[in-house]
């Protein structure tokens, strides 16, 4: 598509952006700057808003990770789900409008017929499909790997929605009251499983992974994907793991054993 040429009108200052101007400059956090030929909002993403401190936890030499044995994964299970909700103050999904950060889902084996449970969730993908069709770089991901929204600029579009193919994004209908001091939420705005990001960065397990570990199933394993010593990276080189549409191509931080 050929740059929008058309000039300003006689009652609107010249400098004012074109739509398609604005969107590009609030993706890059920059006023008067467009993105250029061949640059995808998904590098304007990773990189930090202009005057905003990274977060400590948020290291490119980190990528955090997890590891489901969908074999240790009861189908009547819903500890993980359980937890997320306590963690994040959902409300469990107890309505369509309702979000759901996480799910139980049931896949079945066309050939053999063999079903298999194992909960869905935000992939953190290296190649997130829903940062790159973000308008505003709202959704955006740490160079550790997270994938998150930024609340202050997400305009509820939800293209983000359309565009992953786990539908692992909620839109939030309702005005949110008593919410979790570590996890802000707003109403007209999208969101996700964060990895219970505030837990990570102060050292801690995700929410879904504590409780699962807890009950004596320990069908989760978090952890550094970058670190050939961690735990579920020794896993991972051991045994035949698979990712959820592995056709796309997104490399996903999150990877299934079993299925």
């Amino acid at each position: 598509m050929k740059p929008d040429s058309t000039p300003p009108a006689a009652d609107k200052p010249a400098t004012t952006p074109s739509r398609r101007g604005f969107l590009g400059v609030a993706a890059a956090g920059i006023a008067g700057i467009l993105i250029a030929p061949g640059i995808r909002l998904i590098e304007i993403a990773q990189a930090a808003p202009s005057g905003q401190a990274v977060s400590p936890g948020a290291s490119s030499k980190v990528r955090w990770g997890m590891l489901i044995d969908s074999t240790k994964c009861a189908s009547g299970c819903t500890d993980c789900v359980t937890a997320c909700n306590t963690e994040n103050g959902l409300s469990g999904g107890t309505q369509a409008t309702d979000s759901q950060w996480i799910r139980k889902i049931e896949i079945k084996e066309i050939k053999t017929g063999k079903t298999q449970s194992l909960p869905m969730m935000c992939q953190h993908c290296a190649e997130p499909p829903c940062v790159d069709v973000c308008p505003t770089g709202a959704s955006f991901k740490r160079a550790d790997g997270i994938v998150l929204v930024d609340k202050h600029t997400c305009i509820g579009c939800r293209y983000c929605v359309m565009a992953c193919p786990y539908k692992a994004r909620s839109f939030v209908h309702e005005p949110q009251r008593n919410q979790k001091p570590d996890v802000p939420r707003g109403m007209g705005t999208v969101e996700g499983c964060t990895l219970c990001v505030h837990k990570v960065d102060r050292g801690e397990q995700p929410a879904c992974v504590s409780a699962c570990s807890d009950a004596g199933h320990g069908a989760i394993l978090f952890g550094d994907l970058n670190d050939p010593h961690s735990d579920i990276s020794k896993r991972i080189a051991s045994v035949a793991t698979r990712q959820i549409r592995e056709d796309l191509n997104l490399d996903t931080g999150v990877r299934y054993l079993g299925i």
